[in-house]
Order: structure tokens, then sequence, then C-alpha cells
């Protein structure tokens, strides 16, 4: 009987953990979907003295519910030029996305305090802010 019990919490326990994660994953998912819009960026000078500036900028980044991110500007750069349209594929799993348009690497980001950040590929500190629209 001690058995049976054991046996039974261990399955109850496995199966919340697994329901957890999924939840866990549906809310980032919930959190990213939608719009965003450049607000920000950082360009280390090369001394690790480099700060994010405001930008004047109609940059925006799309998160669609299908793993398809999409920009009206450059998925790859640094850039606050909105003249350009691209698109390519994000994952949750491990915060990265991928564009055609670029070379075959992947690009970090991160939500913090509602603020989308994107690391792009520098040979120093770059990054962009973007807040949800």
């Amino acid at each position: 009987m001690r058995k049976m019990r054991k046996k039974n919490v261990k399955s109850f326990l496995i199966i919340l953990s697994i329901a957890l994660l999924i939840s866990c994953n549906k809310n980032n998912e919930n959190e990213l979907i939608g719009k965003w819009e450049l607000i920000e960026v950082l360009s280390d000078p090369g001394d690790g003295t480099g700060t994010f500036t405001k930008v004047s900028s109609k940059k925006t980044i799309k998160f669609n519910n299908d793993n398809v991110i999409s920009s009206n500007g450059s998925l790859c750069t640094i850039s606050t030029e909105s003249k350009q349209s691209t698109s390519g594929t994000y994952s949750l799993t491990d915060s990265t996305y991928k564009s055609d348009d670029c070379a075959d690497f992947n690009y970090h980001f991160k939500i913090e305090n509602d603020i989308l950040i994107i690391t792009y590929q520098c040979i120093e500190a770059c990054q962009a802010k973007y807040k949800k629209r």
C-alpha cells in the first residue's frame, strides 16, 4: 500500500512539474507576442563605458504566435532605420531568433521590466531596447 502511495505521489509530482513548465512557457510567449517599438540603443566604444541612449525611430519588431518574427527594419543590425522588411523565426526555448537576411547566427533576446532587449552580433557590446506598443 505504501509503495502504491509513493508511486502515485511521484507520478503526481512529475505531471505537476510538466504542467508548470508548459504554463511558464505560455506566459513567456504571451508576454512576447505582439509589436515592439525601438526606444534605446547601446553601442560600446570599446572600453566598457557604453550606455543606452534614447532614439527617435519608427523601427518595430513583431513576434507572432507561430514563431515568426518580422520587422520594418533590419533584424541583423542595431540600425534605427525602418525602410526594409525582414523576417525570420524565433525560439522561446533558448530565447533566440534567426533571420534569412543575416548570416547563420542566433540573436539573443530577453524581457526585463516589460522591455525587450536584443543583443546583436558586434565586436563590442551592442544592444537595443524595445517597448511593447
